[in-house]
């Protein structure tokens, strides 16, 4: 059972690889699906490594090179070899991709070793992670795939496009973590009927699917910047429960006086 969170990261690893092969088969649909596999693998590798108690050094590098070759590599060369083959320009473009998914890693593995960052810090990703990232830069594929030729898939969008894919990744612009996300009780029906609704248009229209995921997620990021400033500039919240912060943010007395009738306390 220990070695079940880097079979999970080798598998992640060998799906991201394979979009290069499909891609080049033309088989464009597959090679997304690969990249998709490759991030919800990816997603699963740490938590069941937690679970587990297995979390050790050679799986915390064996994961930061996979997601290197899977969201950064792979993505770039399937990009490459179908909407930006037009020579040096497109290779470029692509080189600096897969260098932006990089160095973000490299960044992530930085701060994880930050034991004066703030509790807080740890519900927010500095940059937008690697297979966010991936999947974003992969969007107009899914558009090509959907409706064919237009200007989503000319060189010059799908370049500028991939550019903006990768500031994204390098920047220092906070999103939220998946594990700071929470449903109240009353919304549990109508988050399931959302899950319902999602898994029928990964059967009927996954390529539209995909786009109004990233577009969902894009939009996300001005809340995330708002969210993250409104914590870190309240410390005795910093260790309440995502509720108790929502209760505090909605209470119309403001948010210490809201914090003080709670008992939360401000962190030494």
């Amino acid at each position: 059972m220990l070695l079940l969170p880097s079979t999970i990261t080798i598998l992640a690893l060998c799906a991201g690889l394979s979009a290069v092969k499909f891609a080049l088969e033309g088989q464009l649909g597959v090679a997304l699906a690969m990249i998709g596999a490759a991030a919800v693998l990816d997603s699963l590798d740490g938590r069941i490594a937690r679970l587990l108690d297995a979390t050790t050094k050679i799986g915390a590098e064996l994961d930061s090179l996979s997601d290197a070759i899977s969201f950064g590599v792979a993505p770039a060369l399937v990009l490459y070899v179908t909407l930006l083959d037009a020579g040096s320009a497109g290779w470029i473009i692509a080189l600096v991709f897969a260098v932006s998914i990089v160095l973000r890693l490299a960044r992530f593995n930085t701060l994880l070793d930050d034991d004066t960052a703030p509790a807080y810090t740890s519900e927010f990703f500095v940059g937008v992670p690697a297979p966010a990232g991936a999947l974003i830069a992969l969007m107009p594929i899914a558009a090509y795939e959907q409706w064919g030729d237009g200007w989503w898939s000319s060189f010059v969008v799908v370049g500028i496009w991939t550019v903006l894919s990768a500031a994204l990744i390098v920047s220092r612009i906070p999103t939220l973590a998946m594990k700071t996300f929470s449903v109240p009780k009353r919304m549990a029906a109508l988050l399931l009927v959302g899950v319902a609704l999602a898994a029928a248009a990964l059967i009927t229209y996954p390529y539209v699917l995909l786009i109004v995921l990233v577009f969902a997620y894009l939009a996300h990021i001005p809340f995330a910047v708002r969210s993250k400033r409104w914590v870190a500039a309240r410390p005795e919240v910093w260790d309440a429960k995502p509720s108790e912060r929502r209760a505090i943010r909605r209470a119309p007395a403001g948010g210490r006086l809201s914090s003080a009738r709670l008992g939360l306390r401000r962190p030494r």
